[in-house]
């Protein structure tokens, strides 16, 4: 059985504000089947989409919105009505604001193809390169035993969403063995989670901290292992610093990862 949330009181951002959260409590759903979606990465997963200035504007648009059928992990590791900022509580050192995974959510739920509840376990954190998420590393386990615990109200994890690298394209030698970097931590977390087959949807750059944005582009785009896809977000609205994207482009960039989900590893599971 589901955990009701009570209260929860989300504290953004290097101090610079706080907001409360109206309390939101879960719908009995009990008996009906959860489908469980991992986010993980670095700054333009946990979403920067609407914060200007260290504090974001609260607009939420209509893709995003909540629904009693999507719910996430929160830090407390209970299940809790998503809702955005998604990754409030998660990356605590910066301004969370909107990011792909509501939209990714809305957009399968409404689909048809997926009947229960899509839940949500947000773990990525800004400004992280790929060895941060080496296996043994505190932000690999923490994901880890945030995907085994979401497992034990019952679910299945559906496939991982991956949005990082950005930090990867500063220097020459992260951004040559990303693609080998990246391999072994699916290989590392299908064997951690007992899930050899899980999907992996990457998100292809479409913006970096250096110079190696290409490097880090062609070795996302040339990885070819089973039950891995990549979505493409170049091109897409960055804001004024060119490296975090747009609200706008955020909701895109679920919408790509649902596509990409539902076309290719949808129901039947």
């Amino acid at each position: 059985m589901f955990l009701p949330l009570l209260s929860l009181l989300i504290v953004a951002s290097e101090g610079l504000d706080s907001f409360q959260i109206q309390p939101m409590k879960l719908q009995d759903q009990t008996g009906v089947e959860k489908h469980i979606f991992l986010l993980a990465g670095q700054s333009n997963m946990a979403g920067r989409g609407g914060v200007i200035g260290g504090k974001w504007d609260g607009v939420v648009p209509p893709e995003c919105q909540p629904d009693p059928s999507i719910q996430r992990l929160n830090s407390r590791l209970q299940w809790e009505e998503a809702h955005e900022p998604l990754h409030a509580g998660i990356d605590v050192n910066k301004t969370c604001g909107v990011g792909p995974g509501m939209a990714f959510a809305n957009a399968i739920r409404t689909s048809g193809s997926i009947k229960g509840v899509v839940g949500l376990v947000p773990c990525a954190i800004g400004g992280t390169k790929i060895s941060k998420w080496a296996q043994g590393t505190p932000l690999y386990e923490n994901m880890v035993q945030r995907a085994k615990e979401s497992l034990k109200a019952g679910g299945t994890i559906r496939a991982l969403l991956w949005y990082q690298g950005e930090t990867d394209t500063i220097l020459a030698s992260d951004a040559d063995s990303y693609k080998a970097n990246m391999e072994q931590l699916i290989a590392n977390l299908r064997s951690d989670l007992q899930s050899p087959n899980l999907p992996v949807i990457q998100v292809a750059l479409a913006s970096g901290e250096g110079p190696f944005i290409d490097m880090v582009r062609e070795a996302q785009l040339g990885i070819k292992l089973p039950n891995v896809s990549v979505v493409d977000a170049k091109g897409l609205p960055l804001k004024n610093d060119h490296l975090h994207l747009t609200t706008e482009a955020e909701v895109k960039v679920g919408k790509m990862l649902a596509d990409a989900f539902l076309k290719q590893y949808a129901p039947p599971f």
